[in-house]
């Protein structure tokens, strides 16, 4: 059955001999487990990106995680359901594909990253300006 350790599995290969942080794991999950949760608590689900996104842009910036994180969300290989068919407000599946886009550029390419608006900071604000109560 496909699932989270399936997919941070396809993802946790080391990088040019750097090894994916321990620390991103459950970082990783919460995104994945709020992304596929019915209902979809927004707020939590901001949370969790506010969290994973914090992570490479302080202690995490490597390139091992940036291209983890980038691969998990570009090919969404052994989810238990796909992320981008969830349904998810058209603000956050904007994040989560960019986050499976140019985000691996982070860190041996920060301008490509940079132009196509995916360094980890700038995820980060854009994720904070996400509204996270639906328009009545």
């Amino acid at each position: 059955m496909s699932g989270f350790d399936e997919a941070w599995a396809a993802v946790a290969a080391p990088r040019d001999g750097q090894q994916v942080s321990s620390e991103l794991h459950p970082l990783l999950q919460a995104v994945y487990t709020q992304s596929l949760s019915q209902p979809l608590n927004m707020c939590e689900f901001k949370n969790s990106l506010e969290d994973l996104l914090t992570f490479l842009v302080c202690e995490g910036r490597t390139n091992a995680n940036c291209r983890a994180v980038d691969i998990f969300f570009a090919e969404g290989q052994r989810w238990e359901r796909d992320w981008a068919e969830q349904g998810l407000p058209d603000d956050f599946h904007d994040v989560l594909a960019m986050m499976g886009e140019a985000l691996h550029d982070t860190v041996k390419h920060p301008d490509i990253a940079e132009n196509f608006v995916c360094l980890p900071e700038q995820l980060l604000e854009r994720v904070r300006r996400l509204l996270t109560a639906r328009p009545s």
